[in-house]
């Protein structure tokens, strides 16, 4: 299935049912009188977050909605039916921006969420409603009250724990692969990864995560090199991020830093959140080389480096672990200062 993210659409809910002229005539019946219904209501256009879903490409091909009119109303007092409502059912992390695409009208965060986007018109009065002392036998109605419109973009930021971010062919997909049960398109060539990935980590019954895989950020992504910033918003909710740096590159500390300017250059306190780094690809240097290369990278960073292999899987369980501790810090469960690694051991890459 194509990945999206972002597409705009356009909303109309349905307007109301007129109201009907009519009057009462049956025989054998002494008094008539106005006898017209009310119209129906027309219906809303709602959107709804519901788990299952990971794309918006329901709304590549269709992008008008609109909800139904009510039914006009009829002799005998009969009101008109009111219009279906239509519901826009979105993955959780949605979000509703107006048309000038930064106007942040909703944000869907969470499963089972559903807001009204626009409400339909409310139906007219028949002629019954107007009748009277002085006025008894009222000869008009009112017509229904027209729906609202509008266009939206509707973005999509993808629920995640913990980001994997750094430069093309870092390792990242071998890495969630590692780490989880996803399939990421694995290749020796830069931007295998197009779209973001997402995987579940379980350390153990009690230690699971999400884990997403954007694609590989290279220097000008902020200005709209490679592939640019646009995957970046699916790390933004993320508690955590790690940085693979490509340990068989020449200038590691270099490496860090085009990745660090990047995540800087897009803003939405990305580069405020906690940072693992680690230098990965460690199954192909010998022991001098690997010391050499986190030296000149924690020089860089001014932090621990970790050293993995995502496709040996050394060094894989304690990132993974140290990770799920700030994650868990992130969410109030424990401080971070507490918090201690399981002692199952029983999961491995």
């Amino acid at each position: 299935m194509k990945f999206l993210d972002q597409v705009k659409i356009y909303c109309r809910s349905g307007n109301g049912g007129g109201g009907a002229v009519s009057f009462r005539r049956e025989k054998f019946v002494e008094y008539g009188g106005p006898d017209g219904g009310d119209g129906g209501k027309g219906g809303d256009v709602w959107i709804e977050a519901v788990d299952g879903l990971n794309t918006l490409i329901d709304y590549r091909y269709t992008q008008h909605f609109k909800a139904p009119t009510g039914g006009h109303g009829m002799g005998r007092n009969r009101h008109g039916a009111n219009g279906e409502d239509m519901v826009l059912r979105v993955p959780v992390g949605t979000q509703v921006l107006d048309e000038d695409k930064e106007t942040l009208l909703h944000d869907l965060d969470k499963a089972g969420m559903r807001v009204r986007l626009l409400k339909g018109g409310n139906g007219g009065f028949g002629n019954t409603h107007f009748k009277g002392p002085v006025n008894q036998a009222p000869k008009h109605a009112n017509p229904g009250q027209e729906g609202e419109e509008r266009w939206i973009w509707l973005r999509l930021k993808l629920i995640a724990d913990v980001g994997l971010v750094g430069l093309p062919n870092a390792g990242k997909s071998t890495f969630l692969a590692a780490a989880s049960a996803a399939k990421p398109k694995i290749a020796d060539y830069p931007f295998t990864t197009l779209a973001p990935n997402l995987g579940v980590v379980d350390l153990s019954t009690n230690e699971r995560f999400v884990l997403a895989d954007i694609p590989g950020l290279i220097e000008g992504a902020s200005e709209g090199a490679g592939i640019g910033t646009r995957f970046l918003g699916h790390v933004e909710r993320t508690a955590v991020l790690i940085h693979l740096v490509d340990g068989t590159q020449e200038d590691v500390g270099q490496a860090y830093r085009t990745v660090r300017h990047e995540l800087e250059a897009y803003g939405e306190e990305l580069a405020e959140k906690p940072e693992i780094v680690a230098l990965n690809k460690m199954d192909a240097l010998d022991d001098e080389t690997r010391e050499e290369k986190r030296a000149e990278l924690a020089e860089a960073c001014g932090a621990e480096v970790r050293l993995v292999s995502g496709f040996a899987g050394e060094g894989v369980t304690e990132l993974l672990r140290a990770s799920f501790r700030l994650v868990r810090a992130r969410r109030g469960e424990v401080a971070e200062e507490e918090a201690e690694p399981s002692d199952d051991a029983g999961w491995r890459p």
